[in-house]
């Protein structure tokens, strides 16, 4: 636990230092929540204002790119050496990825705190409970913290920071297959299915009917079994991934 305090501060500092990075998953919150709400908005119809519709898409969409930096940050230790050092002193590979999750997820967090602070800004006023806010926060919670261990993964798995760099286009474009910005039932029949089921759209079905006091039934439920699959097989391939790469 000690080691992977460590690391996280290591990992912190590292992300407030590479300033342009930083200014970036920041920004791009902000800029994509007033794209899609003033480009788009007025030509689709959601029965709702868009902006209460978006808010929980433009959540992951942001949480996931945050999150698939974290596959450049382990391709970039690996390339430098840095992780034979800290094996040297007896720091062990769930320490060093726990610490580029944890500042993922802080990374993350402060983003949504921007989002939110907008959306309420131009017009998003969600009716939930006191409970309602914990719940849609820990389901969102467990989104970045399953997508972060799983970008942990796949920077074992890259070659070269580029390569870790697709696995951003990937996550990125995932919710746009979803609920996230327009209804599954808009959608060519085909795309139906697969949108209706993915995580993503699980995910966001549960945050937006937290978020709004609408019924969720199992939805949430269903959102929390997929990042538990998704955390769980990312950290079992995490540490098979780093035992063969260090070996």
């Amino acid at each position: 636990m000690s080691d992977a305090l460590i690391m996280s501060g290591r990992a912190l500092r590292m992300s407030r230092r590479n300033v342009d990075a930083l200014i970036t998953s920041l920004a791009l919150p902000v800029m994509l929540l007033l794209i899609f709400v003033y480009f788009f908005g007025g030509a689709i119809d959601t029965g709702t204002r868009y902006v209460t519709y978006v808010v929980p898409g433009v959540l992951l969409l942001c949480a996931g790119f945050g999150s698939s930096n974290t596959a450049i940050a382990v391709v970039e230790d690996l390339k430098t050496g840095i992780i034979d050092r800290f094996r040297s002193l007896d720091i062990g590979g769930a320490p060093i990825l726990a610490g580029h999750v944890v500042a993922s997820a802080a990374r993350n967090l402060i983003a949504t705190a921007l989002v939110f602070a907008l959306a309420f800004a131009i017009g998003f006023r969600p009716d939930a409970t006191l409970a309602g806010w914990f719940a849609a926060l820990g389901v969102l919670l467990a989104f970045i913290l399953a997508l972060s261990w799983l970008s942990a993964a796949v920077g074992l798995l890259a070659k070269s920071p580029e390569a870790a760099g697709g696995f951003t286009f990937f996550v990125s474009f995932l919710p746009y297959p979803s609920s996230a910005f327009v209804k599954t039932e808009d959608m060519p029949s085909w795309l139906q299915g697969f949108a209706e089921n993915q995580p993503i759209s699980q995910v966001i079905e549960s945050l937006r009917g937290l978020l709004l006091g609408q019924p969720v039934g199992w939805t949430p439920w269903i959102a929390l079994a997929w990042c538990a699959g998704i955390l769980l097989t990312s950290v079992a391939a995490s540490a098979w991934l780093f035992r063969r790469r260090t070996a």
